[in-house]
């Protein structure tokens, strides 16, 4: 979702829009076919909250060495204390009351 979301900022920027349209759904769809099966499986023993949040840490984790490499931005403080807090609400939604 990373590419089909962002990556065309930078390898497809001159292309025409339905063109990167077309491109980011197919790479979309993919990602689709593998995401609803793990949330099927994953909702046999999680609650809908702890399948959300792990999902952010997951784009999370994943986001930073795209944004890095790919997109070759630089990543600041701000960022690691965003990454602390998400991943303070992983702890906190896995948490036993």
């Amino acid at each position: 979702m990373l590419y089909a979301w962002y990556g065309h900022l930078k390898s497809l920027s001159s292309a025409p829009v339905y063109l990167v349209i077309l491109i980011s759904w197919a790479i979309a769809l993919g990602e689709y076919c593998l995401m609803v099966p793990a949330n099927r499986l994953g909702a046999k023993t999680m609650s809908l909250e702890q399948l959300k949040i792990i999902q952010e840490a997951v784009a999370l984790i994943t986001f930073v060495p795209f944004s890095i490499f790919v997109m070759k931005e630089s990543v600041s403080w701000n960022y690691a204390a965003a990454a602390g807090c998400i991943f303070a609400a992983v702890y906190f939604i896995f948490k036993t009351p």
